[in-house]
């Protein structure tokens, strides 16, 4: 049984921690994608009231934007008490500029808090390869750190900020007990396209998955834990192994997936002993796991989500090439969009992948969310004598399971993926009369 319970809020509800969001006009310089020019927020700032421990993990796409590196700097001495990011531009592809803008943007938060500009940790979203309009989100750091408020409207208001082609802000936040204290821990997470995350704590490869290989996405997270910098370095690469590095929308890494954890120890919890560590663990487990599939559900243009569960190969690397193999096949997606249970495009890209598979021992099934009762329409390599019509009713519901056992070992994964529809492609195809558009 969960030690934590679900609470209303998000990166306001521990305590010590105030957000706030303001509009800036960050896509001045091009339209970019998603919402419409003026008619959000652009510019989000969370802050802690105290210096907190920090941990992050990173994209390890070899072209990483300006933030990223930047984060990366900045996490050196495990410590942070801001994170100030925009939406509308991804300051990626940037060259020199790119980074000297992200450097002042924290910078610049800094002298609006009074605070050291290596404790602010900076994001972007948005279109690859403009430069940030400064002189506008100079004034938008101004205003938004006067903004400031510990309150879930005001968590709400910085969780649309960071929004491009999200149709809804993504929250969460739950309670647990340490030591005897009550201790909160929140999120809030922005991803509807580019994405298929593979994060690492530096961004070097490989990405993070203890138990094998597993529009942007970025997820803040805070907690009012009292908790060594080491131990939430490690909880959070754990976390993230079996979460966001276990989603796709459309298999595109983006040059920008950051997630962040502060924790300030204002809940006054003691040093955690196994028992905590174990809880603490659990609900962060839990927060990024829920945050993960929120993003997968919001993917652009998406009717269904379909959870890839492979078990029997030969390793769990070998479990996870093949889940994404599945996961981000063309012909796989498109049959998911169209209700169509086609085992041979299934069978197909388990025999492309990395993956080892052997025709003869391969079997495929369907099952609502979380049952254990299967349905078959493949076994040892062979189609079964289920009626097209079942089959087409267990891949029938917007969320459904896919099992796929090679049959040839111990190793397992998980994939939360998304169908590929007709408005994926509309939203995505681009528009060559505007030239505003071009980049990423």
């Amino acid at each position: 049984m969960a030690k934590f319970k679900p609470i209303k809020g998000s990166v306001t509800a521990p305590l010590g921690y105030r957000a706030a969001a303001c509009f800036c006009d960050v896509k001045t310089l091009g339209t970019g994608k998603g919402s419409n020019k003026g008619q959000k927020n652009d510019l989000a700032l969370i802050v802690s009231d105290t210096p907190a421990k920090a941990a992050g993990m990173f994209t390890t796409n070899q072209i990483c934007a300006a933030p990223v590196k930047v984060c990366v700097e900045h996490l050196k001495n495990n410590t942070a008490q801001a994170v100030v990011v925009n939406s509308g531009n991804a300051n990626a592809c940037t060259g020199p500029q790119g980074m000297a803008d992200a450097r002042e943007m924290a910078a610049l938060t800094g002298q609006a808090l009074g605070l050291n500009s290596t404790n602010i940790l900076v994001g972007s979203t948005g279109r690859i390869g403009i430069q940030l309009p400064m002189a506008n989100v100079r004034s938008g750091i101004t205003e938004v750190a006067t903004k400031l408020k510990p309150t879930r409207a005001a968590a709400k208001l910085a969780a649309e900020a960071i929004m491009t082609s999200d149709t809804r802000p993504k929250e969460i936040a739950v309670e647990f007990k340490l030591g005897g204290k009550t201790v909160r821990l929140g999120g809030i997470a922005k991803g509807a396209g580019m994405i298929q995350p593979g994060m690492s704590p530096t961004g070097a490869r490989p990405a993070s998955a203890p138990q094998g290989l597993h529009a942007t996405m970025l997820a803040y997270l805070t907690t009012d834990a009292n908790i060594a910098a080491s131990v939430l370095k490690k909880c959070l690469r754990e976390s993230v192994a079996q979460s966001f590095n276990c989603i796709t929308v459309d298999g595109d890494m983006s040059t920008n997936d950051t997630v962040l954890l502060l924790a300030n120890g204002l809940a006054g919890n003691g040093k955690l002993s196994a028992a905590d560590l174990k809880t603490f663990q659990a609900a962060l487990n839990h927060v990024c796991l829920e945050l993960a599939k929120m993003i997968v559900r919001d993917g652009e243009g998406i009717t269904r989500v379909v959870t890839v569960r492979v078990t029997g190969a030969k390793s769990n690397a070998d479990a996870d090439a093949a889940a994404k193999a599945v996961g981000n096949s063309a012909l796989v997606k498109t049959s998911w969009c169209g209700g169509d249970p086609n085992w041979g495009r299934i069978i197909d890209a388990l025999g492309y992948s990395p993956a080892t598979a052997v025709e003869e021992k391969v079997d495929i099934a369907y099952s609502s969310i979380g049952s254990q009762k299967k349905v078959f329409s493949l076994k040892k390599g062979r189609p079964t004598r289920t009626s097209f019509e079942t089959l087409c009713k267990a891949v029938e519901p917007s969320e459904f399971d896919l099992h796929i056992n090679l049959n040839l070992g111990q190793g397992e994964a998980f994939l939360y993926a998304a169908d590929l529809t007709e408005e994926y492609v509309d939203f995505n195809k681009g528009d060559i009369t505007d030239p505003t558009s071009l980049g990423g």
